[in-house]
């Protein structure tokens, strides 16, 4: 279910990119995405003019790391990849330079080309997951700042 949901989403978001060829280079690699805190992931195989989710267990050459509350943020461009990278908040392994031409392509993705439900929808999310976080943090009394 979660796989077939992934896999609608990619093609919402990328279909114009997709049928222009922008990930025609990277055909044939494979990068992982995983939800730490919530113990999922996924592996998408990218091919010529489309990308495809895979069944679970398998195996990526990079893969991006993090809670659902940075990928969130991530998605939703409340943060930068790099802010994130850099505060070890997301991690990437594995084939680095696959991880970082993908990245590359979803950052140069206009934002309002993205269909509007979609946008409010992260954008939201992502700030009632932020605000959830930063309210265990207080009751917690950590002092770490984002």
């Amino acid at each position: 279910m979660l796989q077939r949901g992934a896999g609608r989403l990619i093609d919402l978001v990328l279909a114009g990119p997709l049928a222009a060829g922008a990930f025609d280079d990277l055909a044939g690699r494979r990068l992982g995405v995983e939800v730490t805190d919530l113990g999922l992931r996924w592996v998408v195989a990218i091919g010529t003019r489309r990308i495809e989710v895979l069944a679970p267990g398998a195996e990526s050459e990079s893969s991006v790391r993090g809670s659902a509350t940075d990928l969130l943020l991530l998605a939703s461009r409340l943060e930068d990849a790099d802010t994130l990278f850099f505060q070890r908040r997301l991690q990437l392994t594995g084939d680095t330079e696959l991880g970082l031409a993908v990245r590359n392509l979803l950052d140069q993705l206009p934002w309002e080309k993205i269909p509007l439900g979609l946008r409010v929808a992260l954008n939201r999310g992502a700030r009632l997951a932020r605000a959830a976080r930063a309210a265990y943090r207080r009751e917690a009394g950590e002092t770490t700042a984002e």
